[in-house]
């Protein structure tokens, strides 16, 4: 491989990742030449005469390691969205490439040397705000990362760091394995009751891809398993698919409860050794909620608020399923989907299949666009001739309305594949920054999805949840379209885990709106925009049993910290310490075999451990927010041009408090979100 296209400047279109040139074997020789480079850039750092200043330290630190880390995310976001066991495999080799480059700068007593230099002089240093964010965030990176450890102590900390860089891959290969080896493989019709055409005509196609003729496969894969769960009326056969889906890597060839116990205990031992009292304790510091007895009052304070109305609505459910024959003496997991979505029908009148046909996923795409337009100027024209990974992602380039000036690259990948992880997530293949000549790299952006999938006979029609995920993961998008800082460290998402998901969370109260359902909702073969009388049903039923999901993301918030805020080494049993620690939060009966912490990718194997409540926090910050642009109106040019230049511009470049405050002229109101949900 005389020519590797991960260390060329690329040629495509807008510097474009060269998905179409990369093959596996690139990503170690890549990754291995580059870490070479920046070892001689870290060198260069430390051998320079001059005193440190922010230029030849800090800003020099950060661009010696910026090809490494465009390669990694090239890796990591392949490995994401369209990993093959060999790429998979390849985890084990280039992540401990990585944490060993992370750990030789982060103790390096010279390099921090200079970096305390720089720190110290702050005051009299002349930097703009941005610089000296970033020279704290620098002096902090290497305190939290052994700088002030023995010499025993920093190797300790460097065997933990490269344990903990493969069990992470690990633990999400797992999950999508056993997610890819359930199939639940139906014959006879009678099974079938209950399953709406759009399910019916997905798993027909399913089954026809395995070369199964006459037969329906469900899978576990998100469009799949909710369907089943919402609609069959096979009481048996939920239980069955519910149980596979509750216990991934929980039993078996990919069972995960060894790698939860030592991640888990890996982090707590981490964070010991660097002076905190438990791994939640550390990433707190660099958090808005700063310490975990802050969390758990926040998070308290809304189980207290909502937990007595969401009782009420199980017991209305409870009443429900026994008033129209449901069988069985206690409703079960599996019960839930199908009954709330009964009693909603019922309530409100309304049908889910109802609103698919008009939410075909093209229409919901371009009703994302158009919002991006009317709140901040932005236009998204398809392209061609820039590579993809797969040929089903769709590729746009993103300009400013008004100049024409190129803002960035977009990627859309919408639907599930065997290669892809679970859930929804946004990401970047490049960041944002401005160089030393003045000139402004724009952030290439992904939203990955695992969305229902058009049929022989129909477009994607998404259900109302996927049009919310599509505007949440988009918000995330514009955070890092809208990006304008100098600095890539500091640029796009950069920010506190507990902020980050202002900017999504934001985007999902339009779709709540009666101005913006009349943009893009329309129905798939006619065109007709969504009626009146539909709307009304979806504006009137969206509070619907809003205590018992708030209850719900409290349980996983009171799980992760359950792991994270106190020293795990007790724990001996997955499944019973779990269940102990969310027991306040129960509204259906425990099933033994299923466990959620086995397969919640978000805290063993993402970067959501110790902030997953995250969720609920910026979720006080959206519905605060929002409340202003209900104020001034949904689309005010006004409100968005202030929450774009204070927050979506700043990225990290400022604690985002004061961002926030910058934007709303106070801090949020905690009862905002409290309100939204009428449970005050």
């Amino acid at each position: 491989m005389a020519v590797n296209p991960l260390l060329e400047p690329s040629t495509r279109p807008f510097g474009a990742v060269p998905f179409d040139a990369i093959a596996i074997g690139h990503f170690v020789p890549a990754l291995d030449a580059a870490i070479a480079q920046a070892k001689d850039k870290l060198a260069a750092i430390k051998a320079d005469p001059r005193p440190a200043d922010f230029a030849n330290t800090i800003a020099a630190l950060e661009q010696a390691t910026a090809a490494v880390y465009d390669i990694a995310y090239a890796y990591s976001n392949l490995r994401a969205a369209h990993g093959d066991p060999a790429m998979h495999a390849l985890a084990k080799e280039i992540m401990p490439k990585l944490i060993e480059l992370e750990s030789d700068i982060n103790l390096d007593a010279a390099l921090f040397e200079r970096v305390k230099a720089v720190h110290a002089r702050l005051d009299a240093a002349g930097l703009s705000p941005e610089q000296r964010m970033l020279a704290d965030k620098s002096y902090r990176s290497f305190k939290r990362n052994g700088g002030l450890l023995s010499p025993k102590e920093k190797e300790a900390l460097r065997e933990i760091d490269e344990e903990l860089s493969t069990l992470g891959p690990q633990f999400s290969e797992n999950v999508l394995k056993d997610t890819n080896a359930y199939e639940l493989i139906l014959k006879d019709k009678k099974d079938l009751a209950g399953l709406p055409e759009s399910a019916l005509e997905a798993a027909a196609g399913a089954a026809a891809k395995k070369g199964l003729a006459d037969t329906w496969l469900f899978s576990l894969q998100g469009p799949s398993v909710n369907a089943f769960l919402r609609y069959s009326e096979r009481r048996d056969l939920r239980q069955k698919l519910w149980t596979a889906f509750s216990s991934r890597a929980f039993h078996g060839a990919q069972d995960n409860r060894a790698l939860v116990l030592a991640i888990a205990g890996l982090r707590h031992k981490r964070a010991k050794l660097l002076g905190f009292q438990s791994h939640a304790h550390f990433q707190m510091e660099e958090r808005m909620a700063e310490h975990p007895d802050k969390v758990r009052s926040f998070l308290d304070r809304l189980l207290h608020k909502s937990l007595p109305a969401a009782r009420r609505e199980m017991d209305e459910l409870r009443a429900f399923m026994k008033a129209n024959g449901g069988s069985g003496d206690e409703l079960m997991p599996w019960d839930y989907a199908y009954w709330s979505n009964r009693l909603k029908e019922k309530l409100f009148d309304l049908n889910a299949e109802e609103l698919r046909p008009y939410f075909p996923l093209a229409n919901v795409l371009n009703g994302a666009f158009e919002h991006a337009r009317r709140l901040y100027g932005l236009v998204f024209k398809p392209v061609s001739g820039v590579p993809t990974y797969a040929g089903d992602v769709e590729i746009y380039e993103v300009q400013d309305e008004a100049t024409g000036a190129y803002r960035g690259l977009f990627y859309a990948d919408f639907f599930p594949r065997a290669t892809k992880s679970g859930g929804a997530w946004c990401t970047r293949y490049r960041g944002q920054w401005v160089d030393d000549k003045g000139v402004s790299h724009r952030p290439h952006v992904s939203i990955v999805c695992n969305f229902t999938m058009p049929t022989a006979t129909k477009p994607a029609l998404l259900t109302f949840m996927e049009v919310k995920t599509l505007f949440h993961e988009f918000g995330h998008a514009l955070h890092s379209l809208l990006s304008d800082v100098k600095h890539r460290s500091l640029s796009c998402t950069n920010v506190y885990r507990d902020f980050v998901e202002l900017p999504s969370q934001i985007m999902e109260n339009w779709i709540t709106e009666k101005e913006s359902l009349a943009l893009f909702a329309r129905h798939y073969e006619t065109g007709e925009v969504i009626p009146d009388a539909l709307v009304q049903k979806i504006l009137a039923s969206e509070n619907f049993h809003a205590a018992y999901q708030m209850v719900r993301q409290l349980r996983f918030g009171i799980l992760d910290l359950a792991w994270y805020a106190q020293d795990p080494a007790a724990i001996n049993d997955v499944e019973s310490y779990e269940q102990t620690a969310v027991a306040a939060t129960d509204l259906v009966p425990h099933v033994p075999g299923t466990n959620q912490s086995c397969s919640f990718e978000h805290i063993f194997s993402g970067g959501y451990s110790a902030g997953y409540y995250g969720y609920k926090w910026a979720e006080v910050l959206d519905a605060d927010a929002f409340e202003l642009f209900k104020e001034r109106g949904i689309f005010s040019r006004e409100v968005a041009d202030r929450f774009r230049t204070a927050i979506l511009e700043r990225g990290g470049t400022e604690h985002p408090m004061a961002l926030y405050k910058r934007f709303r002229g106070r801090e949020p109101d905690p009862d905002a979100l409290l309100r939204r949900s009428q449970l005050i």
